[in-house]
């Protein structure tokens, strides 16, 4: 078993990888829904709603939405799937867990929200019919342990959605890395009061499996006919697999 993993550039024990992770969404929970908007012009907007669209989720249909934080996601799923689906909204962070489910409730809907780690759901084997990861996976410590975990819980025809930051066009590259080191750690001085967590953020992207090697990962976890949509030129990328 792998003794150290990454933060950002660093490497460090699996034990500090959570903690300091932790450390960094209890540090932006409150800001993060306008960071993502000032950070992406408000486009991560869309980038969830073709991942919901992509789910081919329908009326009646049962959703774990992993990671969900702030649950954009699961808002968007909770509405797709009316009142006689359900969604349940996970987080391992509390802070996080906490700001999007007063956010449900102060819209009104009544959706479970479960505080557990993506490495170890509690929930039986083969019990959505979709489940969701929106720019969570990076920050896991055992990526593959997730992943397998996402693949347990699905029905037989059940899909999996992991959207991520990913490599970008070697066209892009030389404007996005001075956007992401320079700008972003700036913005989160200015907005969040925290420089350090979105320099981590930015540097997480860097370490994160390109898209044929997440494939690789999901397909080894159990999914088939893994494919993945290219979102602005792999800034984004949308995976989306099978259980059968």
């Amino acid at each position: 078993m792998r003794e150290t993993t990454d933060f950002g550039f660093e490497r460090v024990s699996l034990e500090d990888k959570a903690r300091r992770v932790r450390g960094v969404f209890e540090s932006v929970a409150t800001k993060y829904d306008l960071m993502n908007d000032l950070m992406s012009a408000g486009l991560h907007r869309a980038w969830k709603r073709f991942t919901v669209t992509a789910s081919g989720v329908n009326a009646g249909s049962e959703v774990l939405d992993v990671a969900g934080g702030t649950a954009d996601l699961t808002r968007l799923f909770a509405e797709r799937v009316g009142p006689t689906g359900r969604v349940v909204l996970t987080d391992i962070n509390a802070a996080m867990l906490g700001v999007g489910r007063d956010r449900m409730l102060d819209e009104g809907r009544l959706i479970p929200a479960v505080q557990c780690s993506a490495e170890a759901l509690p929930f039986p084997a083969r019990r959505f019919d979709c489940v969701s990861i929106g720019f969570g996976l990076r920050n896991i410590t055992d990526k593959d342990a997730a992943l397998a975990e996402m693949q347990r819980v699905l029905r037989p025809g059940g899909v999996a959605l992991i959207l991520e930051f990913s490599k970008v066009a070697e066209t892009i590259r030389p404007v996005y890395d001075w956007y992401s080191f320079n700008v972003l750690p700036r913005l989160g001085e200015l907005v969040a009061r925290d420089a350090a967590s979105y320099r981590y953020l930015a540097e997480s992207i860097r370490m994160h499996p390109d898209p044929l090697a997440l494939k690789g990962m999901m397909e080894k976890a159990g999914f088939e006919r893994v494919e993945w949509f290219n979102l602005m030129a792999g800034i984004v990328v949308l995976h989306r697999g099978y259980v059968f």
